[in-house]
């Protein structure tokens, strides 16, 4: 038996797993940000909840490990940022420890249990707030020692012009520090920058996307242009990971509309042709972090 956590800014949630088709959800808890004494507390009350103690513990993280010190950035709990995390909490608990950012871990469950099962390479992709992604090949993450592998929202790539007719785009300053990322166009927050520099308009992405579902001028303008700008990278990295399946999740996947367009608009760009649908919803709707980070910690510990 392994214990997978999901540890967010706000909450801290755990999960009992005996083999990939029993895991089980435990209770969640207020995530201490800026007590680590508090922050492995709350770790040991979930471990005691359990009953028994685990032969390791597995994390699913919103933030990324260095591979090359282990050490952990994660800017939003300020008592585990800079910390060798797995050799910290291991000191403390005397349990292995695995640790994997959560978008690597959405990535392990969709391939493991989702959308991705039969495939050889998964590329999971995030589209929220913004925009993420983690990449499995032969059923194995290939973050497994940290890093970004997988993160296509981020680096200079953004088209300048685009849509049909196309239309001039600045690159807007995305919060990694670059400009021109897809992730600053490419989630919810980047749909409304790009509705705002179109039309001088603000509006939500759920209005946005609720005026273009009804034919709105304004709105269908705005999804064309981010159809085009968001499905040439997605595109360019299905070539570069040979993926064969993108489950999507985030709050934009829930907009089937949406992936339907930006499906077709990838397998246009893309160098292998399917004749099935490459970008999909997601399928492990509840709890992919603590899932994903299950399925790892198996695999882990049957090695």
């Amino acid at each position: 038996m392994i214990i997978s956590f999901d540890i967010g800014g706000s909450a801290i949630k755990g999960g009992i797993a005996r083999s990939e088709n029993d895991i089980t959800p435990l209770d969640r808890y207020p995530t201490p940000t800026d007590d680590f004494a508090a922050f492995v507390g709350v770790l040991r009350k979930i471990i005691d909840e359990a009953g028994e103690k685990p032969k390791r513990l597995s994390f699913s993280i919103a933030g990324v490990v260095d591979p090359d010190t282990q050490r952990l950035t994660c800017a939003n709990i300020p008592c585990i940022h800079g910390r060798n995390f797995a050799a910290d909490i291991e000191a403390e608990l005397g349990i292995p420890v695995l640790v994997a950012n959560d978008a690597d871990c959405f990535a392990m469950a969709e391939a493991g249990l989702g959308a991705g099962r039969g495939h050889r390479i998964v590329l999971g992709v995030i589209l929220g707030t913004g925009v993420g992604g983690g990449v499995i090949a032969n059923g194995r993450l290939i973050n497994e020692a940290g890093g970004f592998a997988g993160e296509w929202g981020h680096g200079p790539i953004v088209a300048l012009r685009a849509g049909h007719p196309p239309v001039e785009i600045p690159h807007y300053a995305c919060g990694c520090g670059q400009k021109g990322c897809v992730d600053s166009v490419g989630g919810a927050r980047g749909m409304e920058r790009l509705h705002k520099t179109l039309h001088d308009i603000d509006l939500s992405s759920r209005e946005i996307i609720d005026d273009w579902l009804r034919g709105e001028e304004k709105a269908t303008r705005t999804i064309d242009v981010y159809i085009d700008l968001v499905a040439s990278p997605l595109a360019l990295t299905i070539n570069i990971t040979g993926a064969t399946i993108v489950p999507v999740a985030g709050g934009l996947s829930n907009v089937e509309p949406l992936l339907l367009e930006l499906d077709k608009a990838v397998r246009e760009r893309i160098l292998r042709k399917f004749d099935r649908r490459v970008v999909v919803r997601s399928e492990c709707r509840v709890e992919p972090g603590l899932i994903g980070a299950a399925l790892l910690g198996l695999r882990a510990d049957a090695e």
